[in-house]
């Protein structure tokens, strides 16, 4: 009985101790920019998909809006999640319009009035974002980070569908 005791309190003592994650704790900077500059390429795809949705036009119009706004809630949504695991593998997301600018890849433009030429951007976008995210899985690969890159391949999986999709539209 004394026995059976012991084991708990020694369970109970250890579960009371935050578990130590050495990995997390010796990310690189580099992976932490890597994953900063995903969550602000996903802050500048939320503003360029949003202002596709609002400004298409034409014979497509109703299936573009609402596929755009599928993109843009996804797009919102992605940029949380990167956030919330670059924060809980040490890191500090960017946070407002000026960090965002200076550490995103993907760009603003004024408003297309092109239905193609915004599916074509989004393409390119989408593109350069699974570049960048293989660059990122490779770098938590050999830090041992398997959740972020498990994480990682699942976007990028779900951007190269985007990706097919954008181009069967496009007819490419």
């Amino acid at each position: 009985m004394a026995n059976v005791m012991e084991k708990e309190k020694e369970t109970k003592a250890t579960e009371a101790k935050p578990a130590k994650n050495t990995k997390d704790t010796k990310k690189s900077s580099g992976l932490h920019a890597l994953l900063g500059r995903q969550v602000a390429n996903w802050a500048v795809l939320h503003i360029k998909i949003h202002q596709h949705h609002w400004y298409v036009k034409g014979p497509n119009f109703y299936t573009l809006h609402l596929k755009f706004e599928e993109l843009y809630e996804e797009a919102s949504l992605t940029m949380d999640q990167l956030a919330e695991r670059l924060l809980s593998v040490g890191g500090q997301p960017v946070s407002t319009t000026k960090e965002i600018a200076a550490a995103a890849t993907i760009k603003e433009h004024e408003p297309f009035t092109s239905a193609s030429d915004m599916v074509q951007c989004l393409r390119d976008d989408f593109s350069m974002v699974i570049e960048e995210t293989g660059e990122a899985m490779e770098l938590a690969e050999q830090e041992g980070d398997e959740g972020t890159h498990d994480m990682l391949l699942e976007l990028k999986t779900r951007l190269e569908k985007h990706v097919w999709m954008l181009n069967a539209y496009l007819n490419e």
